[in-house]
């Protein structure tokens, strides 16, 4: 969604490295082209004035002027106006006392109101609600079946007492008012502590619209109104959110297909125009592509430097956690990594959602946006295709698939031999790299070792004149230290025990390590 911005910005920004001082030419020519790049993602004219009148404020003050480096300062205040513009911190879900709690939905026909009712359903039945659909758009043609279905893909009860309109020919049938109420009372009546009522839209601003939807407030007294925007609007977002706004004074903003190619500037207009929180984003077509909206982490998505703690938040969701400490024991046994565990660790991975949507939160993805875009999802379906071809004596012992075995692998998978002879490539190197961070070896090509762990950095030591120079210390009082020591029949003190126990005296027992970190003390 915010691409262009994002690469806009970064751009500018990468004039600004290596720059000891900043001149006031340096800042207004840097300002200028952030106001280029938000005017050119469709942010509101207002809003790109204010904006870059605060950063420029700032960015010629004390704050930039007496920092070590003027211009990742910059960075910084363009940052946390980012967030102040986007709406500062998370704003979350008020919820009802006593009795269900009411959340209404309202926009325009087509902005996703329906579709989001499901995702909005699912995700708080994940948070442990019990939340239920109310079908109040009995207007646009098989509005309330759409719902049904969307409320059974995502596992949550649709409360339609009324057909509604099925073709466009048809005039509607039944009450939205009364519909809305008797939905809260049959929450009520039911025990389901959320209810979610989807009201009709229309392809413009109208008095019609804008009464039916006051009316329903008016009956169900909502705890939240969200207002539903298609984030790839434009310009047009300011004057449907104002409109909406004095209509029916909603509470909250909800970004739905936040995942298109548009621009994207409807999210930094509506929540400056309005003053009213952005709350929710949908990211997807899936009943799971939707995402409570975090000012600062999409402010970090914008400025190209990733957003960790949401890829964080959705491994631990997905994560199947036996299997991940099935997987950290195998590690610490040294047992080899076998393609039932590759396998397992993909269906993992699978859970998470689109790997393209998981790297590109990942800092500094911008720089390989070409490689994302060119990434074809189906090859993890092909992988899979070729471990699940194989026997299971197979996966655990791959070394024994020849090269019959593998002709029948890439049969079996419906690929040809010269792909399965890539995934063994690829496995066997996956095989030394675990090898080898489980003896605390480190990762080749990269300097030290695992912290903590008793090898070397990088590989075991060099054999030869190296292993040998370095054996006897290089201080003269140190080696007539360890020459007094050999002619007495002692063994000199190992490089840096004064620091602690020799390898010789320690006591895996008395430590309370572990089950099988005694070999990494050499036992």
């Amino acid at each position: 969604m915010f691409n262009s911005l994002s690469d806009r910005l970064t751009a500018t920004f990468k004039n600004l490295r290596g720059k000891g001082r900043l001149s006031e030419a340096d800042v207004d020519a840097t300002v200028r082209e952030i106001r280029r790049a938000l005017l050119e993602a469709d942010v509101a004219v207002p809003v790109v004035r204010e904006f870059t009148a605060i950063v420029k404020e700032r960015a010629l003050g004390a704050e930039v002027s007496e920092a070590l480096n003027p211009g990742q300062q910059v960075v910084k205040i363009v940052n946390e106006e980012l967030q102040n513009v986007l709406g500062g911190e998370t704003r979350r879900i008020n919820l009802a006392k006593t009795g269900p709690t009411v959340i209404m939905l309202a926009g325009l026909q087509g902005a996703g109101k329906t579709t989001l009712a499901g995702k909005l359903g699912k995700w708080l039945t994940d948070q442990g609600h019990k939340p239920v659909l109310v079908a109040s758009d009995l207007q646009r043609p098989n509005a309330v079946t759409q719902l049904q279905v969307v409320g059974q893909r995502a596992g949550v009860p649709v409360f339609a007492p009324e057909p509604g309109a099925t073709s466009e020919f048809d005039d509607p049938t039944g009450d939205p008012v009364k519909v809305a109420r008797d939905g809260v009372d049959f929450a009520r009546s039911k025990l389901y502590d959320v209810v979610i009522v989807d009201t009709a839209g229309r392809l413009g601003i109208d008095q019609a619209l804008m009464n039916q939807a006051r009316d329903i407030r008016d009956a169900v007294d909502p705890d939240e109104v969200l207002f539903v925007i298609d984030a790839m609007i434009g310009q047009d977002a300011v004057n449907t959110a104002k409109a909406f706004d004095e209509g029916v004074d909603f509470t909250g903003v909800v970004l739905s297909k936040l995942d298109g190619d548009a621009r994207g500037g409807a999210a930094l207009s509506v929540r400056a125009v309005t003053g009213k929180p952005i709350m929710f984003a949908s990211t997807g077509e899936g009943v799971r592509d939707f995402e409570q909206f975090h000012p600062d982490r999409m402010a970090s998505r914008i400025l190209d430097m990733g957003d960790v703690l949401t890829l964080i938040e959705q491994a631990e969701r997905q994560w199947d956690k036996t299997e991940a400490e099935r997987m950290a024991k195998k590690f610490t046994d040294q047992e080899d990594f076998t393609f039932e565990d590759f396998l397992a660790q993909m269906q993992q991975l699978r859970k998470m959602g689109s790997m393209k949507k998981m790297l590109a939160m990942m800092p500094g993805a911008a720089g390989m946006r070409e490689q994302l875009e060119n990434f074809d999802e189906r090859e993890i379906d092909r992988v899979e295709a070729i471990v699940r071809s194989m026997t299971p004596h197979e996966r655990v012992a791959p070394k024994i698939i020849n090269g019959s075995r593998r002709a029948r692998i890439a049969k079996g998978s419906g690929v040809s031999v010269s792909e399965v002879n890539q995934l063994m490539e690829r496995f066997a190197q996956a095989q030394k790299m675990m090898k080898r961070l489980a003896q605390g070896k480190g990762v080749p090509g990269m300097p030290g070792g695992i912290p903590g762990m008793g090898g070397a950095g990088g590989g075991a030591a060099k054999k030869g004149k190296s292993k040998k120079k370095n054996s006897r210390s290089g201080n003269p009082a140190k080696r007539a230290q360890e020459n007094a020591a050999l002619a007495s029949g002692q063994k000199p003190a190992a490089p840096g025990s004064a620091f602690g126990a020799q390898g010789k005296d320690l006591d895996a027992e008395s430590l309370n390590l572990p089950k099988g970190f005694e070999k990494f003390l050499g036992k």
